[in-house]
């Protein structure tokens, strides 16, 4: 499908006026005219990026949000922390100022 990026840009405008009314005069997430304003937003963005790209070889810097996945993005990261170890704190700095350490360090 190669789309003109002009008209292409030009659908998206649209498609963000549409989902604005329909956030402005939304009765909550689960409102069926955002839902539906949300998705044709999303379809315009993809169409325009993929004409951007089909036109010039270059691609929005934006990432379309589907909240169907957003958790799992974040559980891939959590395998990468699993060995640090939180409890025995052993950087060499201590957790919490005390009434010793204000004695090292003169005050004017």
């Amino acid at each position: 499908m190669n789309t003109d990026p002009r008209s292409a840009l030009a659908a998206l405008i649209a498609a963000l006026e549409r989902h604005y009314e329909a956030a402005a005069s939304s009765r909550g997430d689960d409102d069926p005219a955002l839902e539906a304003a949300t998705e044709g937003l999303t379809t315009a963005f993809d169409a325009y990026d993929d004409a951007l790209f089909d036109a010039y070889d270059i691609a929005t810097p934006l990432i379309v949000f589907d909240g169907e996945d957003d958790d799992d993005d974040f559980d891939d990261d959590d395998d990468d922390y699993d060995d640090l170890d939180v409890e025995g704190d052993d950087d060499g700095f201590e957790d919490e100022d005390t009434d010793e350490d204000e004695a090292d360090f003169p005050t004017r």
